[in-house]
């Protein structure tokens, strides 16, 4: 069964040509192009790697702080007592806590973009991995979110780090900014994201590491990125 695309995504289709790959600046130019929607549409980069992420060696996961940004209110919560809990809040974390902020998960409580904990309190905080862990919001060293500074930790989360990981089907997607940002400026976050994705590269990677990449804008046709601006740097 065929699917039913509305009329300003067939008109954007229209615009992109199938038989070839973009540069990141012509697929910005080619996206500022598409019919106009009433909201400022969330630009994203989705990379399809040839890792096997079920091997140990080849888990791709990191994080990179889009140079300006990604244009979203960033909901942050943060795992701490003490004085890392109260730097926490004075920095602009939604919700600070342990054992309660545990609880209200458990309840149910995933109304947040980004999970940030102190050490001490990760011994606590693995026992809901498993609501956290598949959503991509469990606190993790390598991503700076665990973290005695968690001052510093909220203040890169809501000025644009964006964590990523591969899932099980190889594939990482991430916000990169919205439409209405400067061309200028979505080329430099997307750059930005394909940069710490390629030095990502696990060391079980053989051969070539990212077999496509496709930029796109909310409920718009997606956009296949040139070979070259992934396998240059």
């Amino acid at each position: 069964m065929s699917i039913k695309h509305s009329k300003r995504y067939t008109a954007a289709s229209q615009l992109v040509d199938r038989t070839k790959t973009y540069a990141v600046e012509e697929a910005v130019e080619l996206m500022k192009s598409f019919p106009s929607p009433k909201f400022d549409p969330t630009v994203t980069i989705s990379f399809h790697l040839t890792v096997d992420p079920r091997k140990s060696d080849q888990m791709v996961r990191g994080s990179v702080a889009l140079p300006h940004g990604t244009g979203k209110n960033v909901r942050v919560i943060v795992f701490a007592q003490g004085e890392a809990a109260q730097a926490a809040l004075d920095a602009g974390a939604e919700k600070v806590g342990l054992e309660d902020l545990i609880k209200e998960i458990q309840g149910g409580f995933l109304d947040f973009d980004s999970a940030i904990a102190t050490p001490d309190a990760m011994v606590q905080v693995r026992k809901i991995a498993r609501v956290l862990g598949p959503r991509g919001l469990m606190p993790n060293p390598k991503t700076g979110t665990v973290t005695d500074d968690t001052a510093k930790a909220v203040h890169e989360v809501k000025a644009g780090r964006v964590d990523y990981k591969v899932d099980k089907s190889a594939n990482i997607s991430a916000a990169v900014g919205k439409l209405s940002f400067e061309g200028e400026k979505l080329v430099e976050n997307i750059r930005a994201m394909i940069g710490s994705v390629v030095k990502a590269r696990p060391a079980g990677a053989k051969g070539a590491y990212i077999s496509g990449a496709t930029v796109a804008c909310s409920m718009s046709p997606g956009i296949q990125l040139a070979a070259a601006e992934y396998s240059k740097i």
